[in-house]
């Protein structure tokens, strides 16, 4: 039996992941496309009817695009072209969905071109024919007031589309948040069958980073560390979504500061033996993004082994993720899990700040907010929407533990992929449980 081509590059995507390589960019744009397709085939038609939407109309214009428009792109295209509206209409009774193209171009395959300049006329009279014709009940557009990632539509686009549409249509005009809350969040079979190698790369990574290869104790500056991760991600054909970070934590009276940790680049250090160290980084490849964070001790000359009050510190930021993902319940809000887990870790004798957000085609993705480290009584709007099943979150957060030994209270910040389904929290690639060890001689 002939292999799709979708198994054939997830076979050697999990070859690549343990070898740090990815995919020739022709592989990886079929793979894009093969997906799109199954998520369009699959899982819109789910999600349309779960919302209670007919239609569906994505419009943007070149350079300033829809940041959910861009999730329906052939592969090929790294932007809209001119203006490009995108037509997606359920004509109910279990029959497939009608995917249209309002565009002067081709949108790949997945699309139909619905418009015509030389025959049809203008773009936007074409865009009301089609509506009058089709008669949905509900048409939604992306605008939303809270969601960031849900209101693509520009105000210029939102006034010709009223303008165009009849007093009747104009009634049936309903914001999309919902289901492109969901779209975006919603993960398939066939994504989770690469994300976990993507997460894996990362892990291979950082790994690196923190060894030896990278690191010589009282030369290499945390700065370097930082660049080195550039450079190794763009030697890979990868991009990084954020700029990493790289911190120390010393036995010194310096204390943790949260404005400092995640608002501002810290000063380049030179990296000690007995530091603490720590990343913040991310990936993105296949339309998918990582976000990870870890830490590595570097050895003492007399040392084999991170001592053991770091090895405990370490122990409690894991028993806190463990609190937190067993809060995980369908239709729970995020801030009624951030409240449970807080709750619990506290009874535990845990200090706790948890931050966790969903991701997937954007690092700080569609979905519920579980915590911000500066609001860690919940997050309004975000915090309320509920938790939804397949669908993957950056668990991020952190345990704060006195040392007696630095005589400073330190912060293990973890941060790692998991996919939420009916089994519960599951990790991608797993977490870290042990520190990496860096030689300082």
């Amino acid at each position: 039996m002939r292999l799709s081509l979708f198994v054939v590059l997830c076979l050697v995507s999990s070859v690549a992941a343990s070898e740090s390589v990815v995919l020739p960019m022709r592989d990886r744009s079929a793979l894009i496309d093969e997906i799109l397709a199954d998520r369009l085939e699959n899982l819109l038609p789910q999600l349309m009817r779960r919302e209670g939407i007919d239609m569906w109309i994505l419009i943007s214009r070149e350079y300033n695009e829809d940041p959910i428009l861009k999730t329906f792109l052939p592969s090929t295209w790294l932007s809209a072209r001119r203006r490009t509206i995108l037509v997606i209409f359920d004509p109910g009774e279990g029959r497939a969905l009608e995917l249209l193209a309002v565009a002067r171009y081709q949108v790949g395959e997945l699309f139909a071109k619905a418009w015509d300049k030389e025959t049809q006329g203008r773009q936007w009279q074409r865009l009301a024919a089609l509506i009058n014709q089709k008669n949905p009940e509900r048409i939604a557009i992306n605008r939303s007031t809270h969601f960031a990632l849900a209101d693509g539509i520009t105000a210029t686009a939102h006034q010709e589309f009223l303008d165009m549409l009849s007093a009747e249509m104009k009634k049936r005009v309903v914001s999309a948040e919902p289901l492109a809350l969901a779209w975006l969040e919603t993960r398939t079979r066939k994504e989770m069958d690469v994300y976990p190698g993507l997460v894996g790369l990362g892990h291979d990574i950082i790994s690196e980073a923190f060894s030896n290869k990278v690191v010589v104790a009282r030369k290499t500056s945390t700065e370097d560390v930082v660049w080195w991760l550039r450079e190794k991600t763009r030697a890979m054909k990868l991009q990084n979504w954020f700029h990493p970070s790289v911190s120390i934590q010393r036995a010194s009276q310096e204390q943790f500061e949260h404005i400092k940790a995640f608002s501002e680049q810290a000063e380049t250090s030179v990296v000690q033996p007995g530091d603490l160290l720590h990343v913040d980084f991310g990936l993105t490849y296949l339309r998918l993004q990582t976000d990870q964070q870890q830490h590595a001790y570097v050895l003492r000359p007399d040392e084999k082994d991170a001592p053991e009050y770091l090895k405990a510190a370490l122990a409690k930021a894991n028993q806190l993720q463990d609190i937190f993902t067993l809060n995980f319940k369908p239709g729970r809000t995020g801030n009624e899990v951030l409240r449970l887990s807080r709750k619990q870790a506290i009874a535990r004798g845990i200090k706790p700040s948890i931050y966790t957000h969903p991701i997937g085609y954007h690092g700080h993705g569609a979905g519920t907010t579980l915590g911000m480290w500066d609001s860690q009584d919940g997050v309004p709007v975000h915090g309320d929407y509920p938790l939804h099943l397949n669908t993957a979150y950056s668990i991020e957060l952190n345990a704060a533990s006195f040392l007696p030994e630095w005589n400073r209270e330190i912060r293990i910040m973890l941060e790692e992929q998991a996919i939420f389904t009916a089994r519960g929290v599951g990790y991608m690639d797993g977490r870290q449980t042990r520190l990496h060890l860096i030689a300082s001689d």
